[in-house]
């Protein structure tokens, strides 16, 4: 992998530079993993000039969750555990008498931009902007391949639940046991916290778990998902308990399905973002469920379970190959519950058969 992670580190040097910086720092942890293999918690990466830096506050502990840095940085242990390692690297840029440095100041505190003003004084600080997280966009293969494993371990464990007896335990109990047994499947841990919905608060977007017990003719909603070496994918699903589904559940169930059909169906490479979006969400309003639709249909995961693209009415961009990104409509009728279905998937050509899905869970509306 160190070969990865020195290419990725080029050609954001390629971009800095064109931009006129001389050196790059990277402070947003999910970057800092990308480009350097492993994030131990307050590390910044410094590229150039001259060699590429991880600076961290204290040794790194060795935690395969975090990754491992890659052995061709030069690793920097602060002297005192707690210096800031984001005026540390501006100190060094200052060393080495560079006049320009490109940071990430949507990640920046204003405190950390002045300190390192104050260490630097004469240091030219411009906007680095979303460069790492536009290289991030597009996955490689082993990336893939990690956010692949990452979906069956969530499968797995949400197989497993739909074999135990619900009816009688609390959202809170059922949210913790798909916890452990994400990690017992070999997850880092979750990928997000995960969200179980009975009854009334079922098909709501990333609904807390409360107290409330499952019942039977509940629609039971999960949304859950694995990390798995820092790759993280998102799975969700509507079942109905103990009896035969009412027949407005059945056609809410049908409703949303088609919408999420037709959003996955719209995933090739060149479909405007808005258009995926457009293509689920066309079926909700037709239906009149335009009011209290979430804003997006869908997100971009990987080492961030949100991230880009947005797919989104107002969204602009693209899709390309080998984006993967979830899609997830959903309708939620207060005071009786709802439906939401989600998968993850990666954007595929029609010549490679379309686009792959990764979480497998059966969408039929099952009464369990």
């Amino acid at each position: 992998m160190s070969e990865v992670y020195a290419v990725r580190r080029g050609l954001l040097r390629d971009r800095y530079s064109a931009a006129g910086s001389a050196a790059a720092l990277v402070t947003r942890p999910a970057n800092v993993r990308y480009l350097a293999g492993a994030a131990p918690p307050g590390a910044v990466l410094l590229l150039g000039p001259g060699e590429d830096v991880l600076l961290c506050p204290r040794p790194p502990a060795g935690d395969p969750a975090r990754g491992r840095p890659d052995e061709q940085l030069r690793l920097t242990v602060l002297p005192a555990p707690d210096g800031d390692p984001v005026v540390a690297a501006a100190g060094l840029v200052r060393s080495l008498d560079a006049d320009s440095l490109a940071v990430e100041e949507h990640d920046l505190t204003v405190a950390r931009h002045r300190a390192m003003a104050s260490v630097a004084p004469h240091l030219r600080l411009a906007d680095l902007g979303f460069t790492v997280e536009q290289l991030r966009l597009v996955k490689d293969e082993e990336e893939i391949a990690c956010l692949r494993i990452a979906a069956e371990i969530t499968d797995q464990a949400l197989g497993e639940l739909l074999e135990s007896i619900l009816v009688g335990r609390t959202e809170r109990h059922l949210a913790l046991e798909l916890e452990r047994r994400l990690v017992d499947h070999g997850a880092d841990g979750p990928a997000f916290p995960t969200s179980v919905g009975t009854g009334p608060h079922s098909g709501q977007g990333r609904h807390r778990p409360s107290d409330r017990r499952v019942e039977e003719g509940d629609f039971l909603s999960v949304c859950l998902g694995a990390n798995y070496r820092g790759y993280r994918c998102e799975i969700g699903r509507t079942f109905v308990i103990g009896t035969a589904p009412a027949e407005w559940q059945i056609e809410l169930y049908d409703l949303v399905f088609a919408a999420q059909r037709a959003g996955r169906e719209a995933l090739v490479p060149g479909a405007a973002y808005r258009d995926v979006d457009r293509a689920a969400r066309h079926l909700l309003d037709s239906a009149g469920h335009a009011e209290g639709l979430q804003a997006c249909t869908g997100h971009g995961v990987g080492l961030e379970i949100d991230e880009d693209p947005q797919l989104a009415p107002t969204a602009m961009g693209k899709l390309d190959a080998c984006v993967p990104v979830t899609v997830e409509p959903g309708v939620h009728l207060p005071g009786r519950g709802g439906v939401r279905i989600d998968d993850t998937l990666v954007v595929r050509p029609e010549a490679d058969g379309g686009p792959e899905l990764l979480t497998i869970t059966t969408k039929e509306l099952l009464a369990l």
